[in-house]
């Protein structure tokens, strides 16, 4: 908490100008116009919070937050150069973090330049730790450390290491997705936009919602299976999946047509398909048993866009399941730190990982291939 004649308090249109003249004062690159203020201060869905000393503005801290997740970002901390060593940036930290707990969020990440040698000794102080770092991050290819920390020490997540990949295209969350589950089951696996492209070729329902069609269970799985992997296949019901998307009937029928061929050759190989629903429970004993679950999920409760979305899970502890979302939102002001691990409750995964008005749920067990298996 701020000392004694101080004041901390949430940043209101009113201190714009203030920000501004901190921000030019603080940075000589990256620095947020006028104009990102005015965004994050209005519409974005982000809370900043501004350090008051003898009755002017010394200092700021942002946070972004994500719909659905327990995660936050901060976005930028910066101090007037004046009012540097004072532990006024520890107590912004501090600040940040009660925020952060008070959106039920555990995990706080940051970037930070890797020539800020000030500020990464405050994080580390704080308790943070290098978990990555992004190579020509920065206008000047400063390189940036990628930093989090647990809020709730107590949670120890149980995560294996899912390489992380972006998709590159709107419609191919589903190869996007298939593919980190296949690296981390294979190293030699190459996470290119050549394979990106490939995967969804082989499973690509055709049709879905408008534009480019978008990649079913049974073709993901079929893609699985040719690309040397083991799959198990769990869907709710035998209907045509996605199908309520489009209206026109010769869309519908080409995606039943689709379908059924996708069911048939994977018929001929030895995959296992089941009819019926895992819950959160179910994908962790399958997690532990070494397999990496791909889901489809509903976009709503994260993007409040209604379309289907696939993620995988990278990890579980006792209230929280993690996912990679191999979609990012960079007109949100987003990055790879905001969409890998994401830790979501459990009661909202369960939830979240439906699609649609009847409910269609689909998840892939991705495994090493056996060796009994052909």
């Amino acid at each position: 908490m701020p000392r004694d004649g101080n004041m901390m308090r949430h940043a209101s249109l009113q201190d714009l100008d203030t920000l501004v003249e901190i921000e030019n004062k603080a940075f000589a690159t990256d620095r947020f116009s006028r104009r990102s203020f005015r965004y994050l201060l209005t519409r974005a869905k982000a809370e900043t919070l501004v350090y008051i000393l003898n009755d002017k503005m010394i200092g700021y801290v942002m946070l972004l937050f994500h719909s659905g997740i327990s995660m936050a970002r901060l976005y930028s901390l910066a101090l007037d150069p004046d009012s540097r060593g004072k532990g006024i940036g520890r107590e912004l930290m501090q600040a940040a973090e009660q925020t952060a707990l008070s959106h039920d969020c555990i995990i706080l990440r940051l970037e930070v330049r890797a020539d800020n040698t000030s500020a990464i000794r405050l994080y580390q102080q704080q308790g943070y730790r290098q978990f990555d770092k992004t190579p020509d991050y920065y206008e000047d290819h400063m390189e940036a450390l990628r930093f989090e920390k647990r809020l709730q020490p107590s949670l120890k997540p149980d995560l294996k290491r899912v390489p992380y990949y972006r998709q590159t295209l709107d419609f191919t969350c589903g190869p996007a997705t298939l593919m980190m589950a296949m690296k981390a089951l294979d190293p030699a696996v190459a996470l290119d936009r050549k394979l990106e492209l490939r995967l969804w070729r082989e499973s690509t329902t055709i049709y879905m919602t408008s534009g480019h069609g978008g990649c079913g269970p049974y073709g993901l799985a079929l893609a699985a299976y040719r690309h040397g992997f083991d799959v198990e296949i769990y869907v709710n019901e035998e209907g045509v999946m996605f199908i309520d998307s489009v209206r026109n009937q010769d869309k519908k029928e080409v995606m039943r047509l689709v379908q059924e061929d996708f069911t048939e050759s994977l018929q001929q190989l030895p995959v296992d398909l089941h009819y019926g629903a895992l819950d959160v429970t179910d994908l962790q004993e399958k997690f532990n048993a070494g397999g990496i679950p791909i889901v489809l999920i509903s976009s709503y409760r994260i993007y409040h866009e209604k379309f289907p979305h696939w993620v995988v899970v990278t990890g579980f502890d006792e209230k929280y399941i993690y996912v990679h979302d191999s979609y990012i939102d960079s007109k949100g002001d987003k990055t790879e730190l905001d969409t890998s691990d994401m830790p979501i409750l459990k009661k909202d995964f369960e939830l979240m990982a439906r699609y649609g008005k009847a409910g269609q749920r689909a998840v892939l067990i991705l495994k090493k291939r056996s060796n009994t298996k052909q």
